[in-house]
């Protein structure tokens, strides 16, 4: 009887155990210069992501914005941008060396996990809050300045 409850309690604690290795160690993103993130990581901040693609005129309009925004971030703000469809990262590279993207892109695949899902159009930015869900979102061009305002006024909210 008492082999059965040590055995029992020994497969309980190795459940346990593994479970929370899987949620300390699971990547929720990773970005174009190899940095890997959890979420769970940004609570407390806030975080803006941005859809685009190179085949969307608007999109390249913004980047020059989005570029000098994460130059110049709010403070406790963290800036990615996500290409719309799956590239390689090869192709990611190339194409952040074409259009001179500067925000850290975030590689796209089946693993690749978001507080919010695939926009219907482009571009798409969203606003995540210090809880980690979506508490804006801004369908259309966005310029630094737009963003600097929307943030502002939402920490002040948030205080």
């Amino acid at each position: 009887m008492r082999n059965k409850i040590g055995i029992v309690l020994v497969a309980v604690c190795a459940c346990i155990a593994g479970w929370m290795f899987y949620q300390n160690t699971r990547v929720d993103f990773q970005t174009l210069d190899g940095e890997t993130y959890m979420w769970k990581a940004f609570e407390g901040q806030w975080t803006v992501i941005n859809y685009f693609a190179p085949w969307c005129a608007p999109c390249l309009r913004e980047m020059p914005e989005l570029n000098s925004l994460s130059q110049n971030l709010p403070a406790n703000t963290r800036l990615f941008a996500i290409n719309y469809d799956h590239k390689t990262v090869a192709e990611l590279r190339a194409m952040a060396q074409q259009f001179t993207i500067e925000v850290p892109l975030i590689v796209a695949d089946e693993k690749t996990r978001l507080p919010m899902k695939k926009p219907p159009y482009l571009p798409a930015t969203f606003i995540v809050g210090p809880s980690g869900e979506v508490v804006d979102t801004i369908m259309g061009e966005v310029t630094a300045d737009g963003i600097r305002q929307r943030l502002s006024a939402m920490q002040n909210i948030d205080e």
